[in-house]
């Protein structure tokens, strides 16, 4: 089912991705630097792994038995390759994943010993900043394209084909809203992440973040900032998640787990939702589908809740 253009909400319960064609996640891969024991500045050892929130759904949405697929940009060096033998491990399709021959493949650090794991980019000119266009081929076989939030404020470039993509007449797509306080503040982005969540088929957002964004109070409320996207899931972190779809509001609660740190937790969620969906399961389903992948990740230091190949440590 495409997404309307007139403003009319479908009445049926049908998924509006549907079941058909390849998901294509388009954003920054990263590489993610995490002490095996320690804190940051004092630990001997780093675990290499790879990380990008649209790179982390991929993973999980083959990891899942879809057809899943990844365009963005990497440096021509060994990170740049190391994410691609990961994606071609997790069984994603890399061919629309450029190389740039003049800028680095990104890096993040995690520091586990601080509150709330601090996390420190290495992000600024990185290869994935120069994502102007996709390759051909890109969008051959595609059912779905997933952004987010992220992408656009990484450069004007990456503004715009986001835009460009989310502006498709027929293309079915996903925003996760992830806003980044450390990529542009609240003030600045969001205007800009209201804009373009409105032209999404499905958009995935955190009531925090909305409320920080928005200064809105509860999931209706978002529900009334957002009424053109044909599924709005919103998740009010620990305690549940809201999907509003043309069936009707579903509520689930979130799994009680012992939280290890967050990242990636929510492009889990994303992933697990979308499967379900994509799969023809009603919104509840979809919804605990998505908790059950989050819970994996909050239990790990990994984004995608598998440590790095041929490490020992747990993840």
């Amino acid at each position: 089912m495409s997404r309307p253009h007139d403003g009319h909400v479908p009445t049926t319960e049908a998924a509006p991705c549907g079941d058909d064609g390849v998901v294509l996640c388009v954003g920054e891969a990263l590489i993610a630097l995490t002490p095996t024991r320690g804190s940051l500045r004092e630990a001997a050892d780093l675990a290499v792994s790879p990380a990008g929130a649209e790179l982390n759904v991929a993973v999980h949405l083959a990891r899942l038995g879809l057809r899943s697929r990844f365009a963005g940009r990497v440096g021509d060096d060994p990170f740049g390759q190391r994410l691609r033998d990961a994606l071609q491990f997790e069984g994603v399709d890399d061919g629309p994943l450029e190389v740039d021959p003049d800028l680095p493949t990104g890096l993040y650090a995690k520091d586990p010993s601080a509150t709330d794991t601090a996390v420190l980019y290495y992000r600024r000119d990185s290869a994935a900043t120069r994502l102007r266009t996709l390759p051909p081929g890109a969008l051959a076989g595609v059912g779905l394209v997933h952004l987010s939030g992220i992408t656009p404020a990484l450069s004007p470039e990456c503004d715009a084909l986001v835009t460009e993509l989310l502006d498709t007449p027929g293309l079915i797509t996903s925003f996760d809203v992830n806003h980044r306080p450390a990529l542009w503040s609240a003030e600045e982005a969001g205007p800009k992440l209201l804009e373009l969540a409105a032209r999404a088929t499905t958009v995935f957002v955190g009531l925090d973040e909305a409320a920080r964004l928005w200064d809105v109070a509860t999931a209706a409320d978002v529900r009334d900032l957002l009424p053109d996207p044909v599924e709005l899931v919103v998740k009010d972190g620990a305690t549940a998640a809201t999907a509003f779809t043309p069936g009707g509001t579903a509520v689930e609660p979130a799994l009680p787990v012992q939280v290890v740190e967050p990242v990636g937790a929510g492009d889990a969620f994303a992933a697990g939702y979308l499967a379900s969906r994509r799969r023809g399961e009603p919104a509840d389903a979809a919804l605990r589908r998505g908790h059950e992948l989050a819970a994996q990740v909050l239990t790990s230091h990994s984004d995608n809740a598998t440590p790095p190949r041929g490490s020992t440590v747990a993840p």
